[in-house]
């Protein structure tokens, strides 16, 4: 994707123009040889040419050598869905190593660099060391820093706030989360306000299909953030069983309100595992197990396709164009589905499930998640 190209650009211009090899090199000073090499990619203009090149041409220099410093929206989505594939089938640094070479080139394309960020942050965990791990993790937060300090587009800003935190959290840089958000926050506070102020202006103006657009991508995010923020809730108040009974019961009815399973079957996997994490602190095992089976059912219904992609449903009917238009990886998926099938399978071998080890309804539970393909 845009690798310099001068041998085909000079010769392509130069028919444009209907001119011969003789003619150019007389104009540039050259000798006809010259420019035979160049057009051969046998060798490069010096350049100190480039310029006289340009102006002959009426081109600018970068249009002339075929450097393009952006990438459009749906050659970003071909690169980041390649390097997602290539971590599962080629080795982890080799494919590192190519995508560094990619932010060099485009390193003022911000909506790439941000996916980069992401792409990063979603595989970092297959390097082989924590010292690489960690090495990753310093190279978005520097990334992300870069685009911080040089992006104007707010969207993008926002979303690389948001990446930033993330990689402080696993590095342990709490209180550097505590001080970004909280000033983030408080600047973006009028943002869902903002959503429904737009879906009513265009409804005001007559424009219904615009109108019932913003207002269900809103009833949808809000829905969205709601199961996060309430697997957040959770986890904040695993020692208080009253709170996690109160919240799982009120979120498995707005679940099913609004068919959470079949819109988004990801959005409850947090906090299904979530809420088996609290019974199980508090020895309710078989209400545990309830939802460690809820969980795995919801992930066979995620992995019940070939390709992982979001999707709106017959109330939710406007959501898909704006997942394409809005979301810079469209509605694909920001992981592979080999790498988030081989992360799941392993979510209930660890503590505090480990204290099932050998009931017969676990066992049978797992053996579910490790048949999922």
């Amino acid at each position: 994707m845009n690798i310099l190209n001068i041998a085909n650009n000079i010769t392509r211009l130069r028919h444009d123009k209907k001119i011969t090899q003789e003619q150019l090199a007389e104009f540039i000073g050259v000798t006809k040889a010259s420019v035979s090499k160049w057009e051969n990619d046998q060798s490069m203009p010096d350049i100190t040419i480039l310029p006289q090149l340009a102006t002959f041409f009426d081109v600018t220099i970068d249009e002339l050598i075929g450097y393009t410093p952006q990438l459009s929206k749906e050659q970003i989505q071909t690169l980041y869905q390649r390097f997602g594939k290539d971590f599962t089938e080629r080795p982890f640094d080799e494919v590192m190593n190519e995508t560094q070479v990619y932010v060099k080139r485009y390193y003022t394309c911000y909506p790439f660099l941000l996916q980069i960020c992401i792409l990063w942050l979603n595989h970092y965990t297959m390097a082989e060391t924590e010292e690489k791990r960690t090495d990753i993790c310093l190279r978005i937060e520097k990334l992300c820093q870069h685009i911080k300090e040089n992006c104007k587009n707010v969207r993008i800003y926002g979303n690389v706030i948001l990446i930033q935190s993330l990689v402080y959290f696993q590095i342990g840089r709490i209180q550097e989360i505590v001080d970004e958000l909280e000033e983030f926050s408080a600047s973006n506070k009028y943002g869902t306000q903002s959503a429904i102020l737009l879906a009513q202006a265009y409804a005001l103006l007559g424009n219904k299909e615009k109108a019932d657009g913003c207002s269900q991508i809103n009833m949808y995010e809000t829905i969205m953030n709601l199961l996060a923020s309430a697997a957040c809730h959770l986890m904040i108040h695993t020692d208080d069983l009253s709170v996690c009974e109160e919240t799982i019961s009120r979120i498995e009815r707005v679940a099913e309100v609004y068919k959470v399973s079949e819109l988004n079957p990801n959005s409850l996997l947090a906090f299904e595992h979530q809420a088996s994490i609290c019974y199980l602190a508090h020895g309710e095992k078989q209400k545990a197990l309830e939802h460690i089976d809820k969980y795995v059912a919801y992930l066979s219904c995620l992995f019940s396709t070939t390709d992982l992609q979001l999707h709106g449903d017959t109330y939710f009917n406007k959501i898909e164009d704006w997942f394409d238009d809005e979301l810079d990886n469209g509605t694909h998926a920001p992981r592979n589905r080999k790498i988030v099938l081989e992360d799941a399978k392993r979510t209930l071998d660890v503590p505090p499930f480990t204290v099932l080890d050998g009931n017969p309804e676990f066992e049978k539970i797992k053996r579910k998640l490790k048949e999922l393909k």
